[in-house]
């Protein structure tokens, strides 16, 4: 399908809409989460606090589409890395989902702290959050890795978890989309998620490059011996 030819008055406007989403992300990361703020971005762009306000009603909803964007840029890089590796090498595909995180990461601090670290003051995000879509992607994705590792590891004895021990509505959209898994692998999805956000958060907020030469060398450690760790 042939989607139509935008006017130069919607270029324009979506154009508009971008640079002030880029020059948000970077106020950011010169100056925290505080220094986001629409009044600064129309002195910055040479427009009036009024004429800002036609592209985003208010600063909440400028971050919680900045958040959204984020998210969602993040999960397209981790799904190519992922997509990459061959589908009956589940070891390989979670260790490039990983590699991707840290990546995305490293050249993007600002917006990994926008998703994943300092809270934004006063900022209150929309009924059901600022990514919803996104985040469930994101989950939906890890658990995928869980699932398609799941036949593979051997004799490991997982630990035991019910389905009660989870978030209703995920753990409903888990035994929907991946029926033959048990409450375990949803255990271990949200292990992983955790063994590779931990490092990359030591590395974006600075506590681990004094100690080590090479992050990336440590966190590749630490995905082999996740993998190994599975069976895999």
């Amino acid at each position: 399908m042939v989607e139509p030819v935008k006017s130069r008055r919607e270029r324009l406007r979506a154009e508009t809409a971008q640079e002030i989403k880029v020059i948000a992300l970077r106020l950011l990361d010169e100056g925290g989460p505080d220094a986001i703020a629409l009044r600064a971005i129309a002195r910055e762009m040479g427009m009036t606090a009024g004429a800002i306000y036609g592209y985003y009603a208010t600063r909440d909803e400028l971050i919680s589409t900045l958040i959204s964007d984020v998210y969602t840029a993040l999960l397209d890089q981790v799904e190519a890395a992922r997509d990459a590796v061959p589908g009956d090498d589940p070891g390989g595909r979670i260790i490039a989902w990983g590699e991707a995180v840290r990546e995305w990461a490293v050249r993007s601090p600002a917006e990994f702290r926008l998703i994943y670290g300092d809270p934004v003051p006063g900022y209150q995000p929309p009924p059901g959050g600022p990514a919803a879509a996104a985040q469930l992607r994101a989950c939906t994705g890890l658990v995928a890795l869980t699932a398609a590792a799941w036949p593979h590891m051997g004799q490991i004895e997982p630990p035991v978890f019910e389905w009660s021990d989870f978030d209703a509505d995920l753990a409903a959209h888990v035994r929907a989309d991946f029926p033959d898994l048990p409450p375990a692998g949803l255990a271990l999805a949200l292990r992983m998620w955790g063994r590779m956000h931990g490092p990359v958060a030591l590395e974006v907020y600075g506590h681990l490059r004094p100690q080590a030469q090479d992050p990336a060398k440590l966190f590749r450690a630490e995905m082999l011996d996740l993998v190994r760790s599975l069976g895999l």
